[in-house]
């Protein structure tokens, strides 16, 4: 049977429109993506959303909404002037925020801190990988909510970023010394920064695929700041700073 143009034309109508609205019926047509965590698969938290899964691209009002962590208290933890929208505020934000804050650049304020804060906050389940910072006021918070352990207080003690006075932090770096002139670079000083360029991870000794395996695509031109990469790339500079970083502290065993 040979159809002509306009019964064509309605058969297809009924295809394209009649998926959408079975599709819609049954929960599986979205037209924007969701921004929820997922879940804790065993434990005691299972069923409960997990904070390790937060993305940069995550907003507070997305947070909020998948645990009970008020806007306000998120603004407040991370020193989010009172004027700025909380429910919009995105968390990959907070690197350019307090990236001029911190004292020195390898106390980073990221995405990987609020997945810690979060679940501190909510007595759930995180593994520390390194060094997370958090702001002082997130510090203050989490000790009086009395849900911490003494090892979380002193190691949140020993992970406090002061972010309200940069000036007389920066003013107690002025006395460090300098590495002697001839010495072999120092384990700190092949520390990731926001200012590390690919160049620098090649000459610690990284090797362009590992480095490339971790981006998942081909590694830029060398010169390129890390940092300045992942936000044109859509990356979590948190994410690939503690790969990268893993990498490099193999190389120095």
């Amino acid at each position: 049977m040979k159809l002509t143009s306009k019964p064509l034309a309605a058969i297809l109508f009924a295809i394209l429109f009649g998926g959408i609205a079975f599709t819609s019926a049954m929960n599986w047509w979205q037209t924007e993506s969701t921004k929820v965590p997922e879940k804790f698969q065993e434990g005691e938290a299972a069923g409960q959303y997990n904070p390790a899964d937060i993305r940069g691209s995550y907003t507070f009002g997305d947070i909020n909404r998948s645990f009970p962590v008020p806007i306000e208290v998120l603004k407040t933890a991370f020193g989010i002037p009172a004027e700025t929208p909380g429910e919009t505020f995105a968390v990959k934000d907070l690197e350019t925020l307090t990236s001029a804050q911190t004292s020195t650049e390898a106390q980073e304020i990221g995405t990987t801190s609020v997945r810690y804060f979060v679940a501190l906050y909510c007595g759930l389940p995180f593994e520390v990988i390194g060094d997370v910072y958090l702001p002082r006021p997130a510090v203050e918070i989490l000790k009086e909510s009395g849900k911490l352990t003494a090892d979380q207080i002193a190691y949140l003690e020993a992970h406090t970023v002061d972010i309200s006075d940069a000036s007389s932090r920066l003013e107690q770096t002025v006395d460090t010394p300098e590495t002697p002139s001839g010495s072999e670079q120092t384990v700190e000083e092949q520390t990731i920064k926001g200012k590390t360029t690919f160049q620098e991870l090649l000459d610690w000794g990284v090797n362009q695929s590992r480095i490339e395996a971790i981006l998942g695509g081909p590694m830029p031109s060398a010169s390129t700041p890390i940092r300045e990469y992942c936000a044109a790339n859509g990356l979590e500079f948190s994410t690939v700073k503690t790969a990268l970083q893993t990498e490099i502290d193999q190389l120095q065993k």
